[in-house]
């Protein structure tokens, strides 16, 4: 197994949704098929689409992912997908570049510019140092801190310490991590605001109130992305969980015509439309909602 690079755009030409499968020609396969049950870190190219004019794109990494199976493109033998799980957004992206840095060093030529034919190349392996490099810019540093040296139950012993630092990986797919960088992303993404009722609300501590909600659970495979998730109050919580409520693919709000009290209905925004963040690489994907309006909505 080795880790690697997939290079993704805003606008795909390929068929391409980054949570859950990349679309990729046979000139890379057997690089695809060695991070079978490896990791995978997403950049995003200068290009914003298959148009050679198009730019715009962050020229970044974004986010982290395994890849777990490869399937033929039935209609094109020649192109394959690979199936993801785990997909998990930075809490900012990386540059490719800092400095005189690369983050990939296959990047860099000898005369410290950048190789473009090396970024010509749409998959690319990732060494492990390289791989731990990124996450530990694009998450913020608190939370891949070494862990705090336990102390035994009994008083006046301690646990000898150890320099040994528990590897990234093993946090990084720790539930508790997960929840609480999403839970960051989605407050930021739509300002402690609910994309429902409008409410932003601050508790005398300066917590905001808004939950970070998954449109598609975790339970059933919903990756940790901004693009799977809203932000809601409580109440707008409870209504859309129980599929009172749903949003169509022009984030209007639908609801159901029975069991949805009227005064939580009263909460709405006028006109029923979600307040969404302007950046649309974070506003909800039409995928994740129809996967909610298909399978919870009762209207």
């Amino acid at each position: 197994m080795v880790k690697a690079v997939l290079t993704t755009k805003i606008s795909p030409t390929y068929d391409d949704l980054p949570e859950e499968r990349y679309y990729f020609p046979r000139i890379y396969l057997r690089r695809v098929e060695q991070a079978v049950g490896d990791f995978v870190v997403y950049y995003e190219p200068r290009r914003t689409s298959g148009h050679a004019n198009s730019l715009g794109g962050r020229q970044a990494y974004f986010a982290v992912a395994n890849v777990i199976a490869i399937e033929s493109d039935r209609t094109r033998g020649d192109h394959f997908y690979a199936r993801i799980s785990g997909y998990f957004e930075f809490d900012r992206p990386v540059l490719f570049r800092e400095g005189e840095h690369y983050y990939e060093a296959t990047l860099r030529r000898d005369d410290g510019k950048t190789s473009k034919g090396a970024f010509g190349r749409a998959v690319r392996a990732l060494p492990n140092e390289e791989f731990e490099a990124i996450l530990r810019a694009g998450f913020i540093r608190d939370d891949l801190s070494p862990p705090q040296q336990q102390k035994s139950g009994r008083a006046g012993l301690e646990e000898p310490h150890s320099d040994f630092e528990r590897p990234i990986v093993e946090r990084l797919i720790a539930r508790p991590f997960r929840d609480q960088a999403f839970t960051r992303q989605i407050r930021l993404a739509y300002d402690n605001r609910c994309a429902v009722t409008g409410l932003r609300l601050i508790n005398g501590g300066g917590r905001p109130e808004v939950q970070a909600v998954h449109i598609r659970p975790v339970a059933s495979a919903g990756p940790v992305s901004p693009r799977n998730g809203l932000a809601l109050c409580g109440t707008a919580h409870w209504v859309f969980d129980r599929g009172l409520i749903a949003i169509d693919d022009d984030f209007r709000i639908l609801s159901t015509h029975q069991g949805l009290p009227e005064d939580a209905a009263r909460l709405f925004l006028p006109g029923g439309q979600l307040k969404i963040p302007d950046d649309p690489v974070i506003q909800p994907h039409p995928h994740f909602l129809r996967w909610h309006r298909h399978n919870v909505f009762k209207g």
